[in-house]
């Protein structure tokens, strides 16, 4: 196939310009994940140089998981890894799942809208690089399979998931090879060998000489997988120096045993068509050693793909933080790896179950199970969890002579409850279901026994990370003011936004305050940290900024008062703080700094800058320290821009330049509506996406409503 055939419509046309992409572009293995009906995940849809068991535990991928293929789609780039040292440096939960050497690419495919992300993946041997005529090639290959998706979602013909995705045949493949092609291609790749596999691992080719090494006839060997036909093979070693060689394209070595002691060399030889195999009686001449060679001695009970689907999932369960992530990943990726429709998960809660996530269930079903006593026998839920032993039920009549009441509550017709037990201790109960009779081989029982563990762990981790979350935001939403009060002759509007990594919360503070009928204060200050104790500092010294203030002292004072509160205390955290008194009758704005950025000054006729305002130390380090007090004219139209370094802060950015972006873009801002101002300073400075940290921003306008007591005119 050598471009999209005339004619061709819907899937054969995506197919087709699919699989051109992939030649055109070297790749070994390609990937075509498109976006879900739901939005929140990416689905696999056609493969092209790997069999689909290889990819499954990559079938479905969340949009916002750590990956290099929803993160194409979300940040609409080319992110391209060239080695996989560099995947375990920024991927390492795909690095954990692909221990091969490879480069990668993953492209978005948009168009009128989002639809997916191209994967494409190369043997470690081509530069760790791309061309820009690379690039271009990549991002105009997804325009053209964007254009064709958007025709068949206009047709009507829109690809929907599926158990398994589409598997195109290698550009180079010769189809269905007989023993003879086989033969042919595997002379061609390596003089004198034994025996071939096509992609999927089957025998497609077996010499005389390796029909006598591993004791079967050809007639009982092709068409099978090795780890199948025989038994002495079946180690998830030998299937993992497949895997490497389907995935890597480079040569793998691996050693076994024939019972009773004859040990034997496999040398693997990739490429496209298929797998040409040497083997030798182990310590006779051969070609020398590829550099990537195991040993695979010893036998593992569990089949190796299943190894590697909770090697990944384990890897997923460690990157999540709340209750909530911990759902959501246990419905996502563990329903779909093990074709589960249904799930429970509930947690131990004053001695009940509190049910905390579900899927698959009617709100009434839930209704019915959620609080049910820990020595329940209503479900094996309670049984589970007194026993900390898993039970599993294929079918309703097992379910139902155990526990008649509970087979008829769901209408499931299958079910694994997997106790959630920390150190023998309980934190509560994992159930998948099914809607039709399922049986549970010992490898399945084995692996979700482990995840049991594994999600327990989590399980009780997030929840006391929640927790904490709770108690802190609930402190910080206490401290910071709930609405800003209606200032004569002021037009004000503030925003904070937590950081998006970490608990959410931090000690970033502003404040209004009036004072009396012709005066008003504001601050705005940054305490280190993001955590319980950077919300309680910031409460104190938002107390002790208004406590001076209401005195009526003046900006260097209240941040000297604000300052011996901190170094009386003794901590080891640190304030950053901005104070401005304003004062309507004399028509002058007084402002002091604690090693706080700048304000931006935006004056009647428009003209915009940082405000040139000498600092003082942060507050906490020096308590004889003093703060210079800067004036500067109040007119009407004046406008003040107070902010924290989250708003101006970005990873190779210098600082000077951020504030003077931010000045140019309070000077381009319509100043009719300050909210909708806040929104485009957050939106244009990037803060709006991922934060690192919290941001802190308060906008005051000085407006002519009246005449105050004592004004100069």
């Amino acid at each position: 196939m050598t471009g999209v055939r005339d004619g061709a419509t819907g899937v054969d046309a995506l197919d087709a310009a699919f699989a051109e992409t992939v030649r055109r572009t070297g790749a070994s293995i390609g990937a075509l994940y498109l976006l879900a009906p739901d939005g929140r995940h990416l689905f696999l849809d056609v493969l092209c140089g790997a069999p689909a068991e290889v990819a499954a535990p990559w079938a479905r991928i969340p949009v916002n998981a750590p990956a290099p293929v929803a993160e194409a789609l979300r940040e609409e780039r080319i992110v391209w890894v060239g080695s996989h040292e560099e995947m375990a440096r920024s991927y390492p939960r795909t690095a954990a799942a692909l221990p091969y050497p490879l480069a990668m690419a993953a492209a978005p495919v948009t168009g009128a809208r989002r639809w997916g992300a191209l994967l494409l993946m190369w043997p470690a041997g081509r530069p760790p690089y791309m061309t820009q005529r690379e690039r271009g090639h990549i991002t105009a290959s997804c325009g053209r399979l964007a254009r064709l998706l958007e025709e068949s979602a206009d047709g009507g013909t829109f690809p929907a998931p599926g158990e398994l995705p589409r598997v195109l045949a290698a550009q180079t493949a010769v189809g269905a090879a007989g023993p003879a092609l086989a033969a042919a291609d595997f002379v061609e790749r390596l003089p004198g060998g034994s025996c071939a596999l096509d992609l999927e691992g089957r025998f497609t080719y077996l010499s005389s000489g390796a029909c006598e090494l591993l004791g079967r006839d050809s007639g009982q060997l092709l068409g099978t997988l090795p780890w199948q036909s025989l038994r002495w093979l079946d180690d998830p070693g030998v299937e993992d120096r497949y895997r490497a060689a389907v995935i890597s394209r480079e040569p793998v070595v691996f050693t076994a045993c024939r019972p009773p002691d004859s040990w034997l060399d496999f040398h693997l030889y990739p490429d496209a068509s298929g797998i040409s195999v040497r083997i030798v009686p182990s310590g006779a001449p051969y070609p020398p050693a590829p550099a990537f060679r195991r040993s695979a001695r010893s036998a593992v009970p569990a089949r190796a793909g299943r190894l590697y689907q909770l090697t990944h999932l384990a890897a997923a369960l460690t990157e999540v933080v709340g209750v909530r992530d911990v759902i959501d990943l246990v419905a996502d990726q563990i329903m779909p790896a093990f074709d589960a429709q249904g799930l429970v998960l509930s947690m131990v809660d004053a001695g009940r179950l509190r049910i905390t996530g579900y899927r698959g269930y009617a709100p009434e079903t839930i209704e019915r199970l959620n609080g049910l006593a820990l020595d329940t026998r209503y479900t094996p839920a309670g049984h589970v969890l007194d026993t900390g032993l898993p039970a599993f039920f294929s079918d309703p009549e097992e379910m139902g002579r155990a526990y008649p009441e509970a087979a008829d509550v769901s209408g499931k017709q299958a079910w694994a409850f997997l106790p959630l037990v920390v150190a023998g201790r309980p934190v509560g109960c994992c159930i998948l279901s099914y809607d039709r009779p399922h049986t549970f081989p010992a490898e399945d029982r084995a692996v979700l026994t482990s995840l049991a563990g594994l999600v327990a762990h989590a399980l009780d981790r997030a929840r006391l990370y929640d927790t904490k979350h709770d108690l802190a935001h609930a402190l910080q939403q206490a401290l910071l003011p709930r609405a800003l009060p209606a200032v004569p002759g002021l037009r004000v509007a503030a925003r904070y936004l937590p950081a998006t990594r970490g608990m959410d919360i931090g000690g970033d503070f502003y404040d209004l305050m009036p004072l009396g009928a012709t005066g008003a204060a504001a601050v705005i200050g940054d305490v280190q940290g993001h955590d319980v104790a950077a919300a309680a500092l910031m409460g104190q010294v938002r107390t002790a900024v208004r406590a001076h203030a209401a005195l009526g002292t003046t900006p260097d004072q209240v941040l000297r008062g604000a300052n011996r509160l901190l170094t009386d205390l003794g901590g080891d955290l640190f304030v950053s703080c901005l104070y401005a008194r304003l004062d309507f009758a004399a028509r002058r704005v007084a402002l002091a700094s604690a090693g706080h950025p700048p304000p931006v000054l935006r004056l009647p006729g428009g003209e915009t800058r940082p405000l040139d305002l000498p600092p003082g130390p942060l507050l906490g380090i020096d308590p004889d320290a003093r703060f210079p007090v800067t004036e500067i004219p109040l007119t009407p139209g004046l406008m003040l821009a107070f902010y924290t370094d989250g708003l101006i802060e970005t990873p190779g950015v210098d600082l000077d330049d951020s504030i003077t972006d931010l000045a140019r873009h309070l000077a381009e801002a319509d100043d009719g509506d300050l909210d909708a101002l806040i929104d485009t300073l957050v939106a244009e400075s990037g803060a709006r996406r991922q934060r690192t940290d919290d941001v802190a921003l308060l906008v005051l306008r000085h407006v002519v409503e009246q005449d105050y007591p004592g004004t100069v005119t």
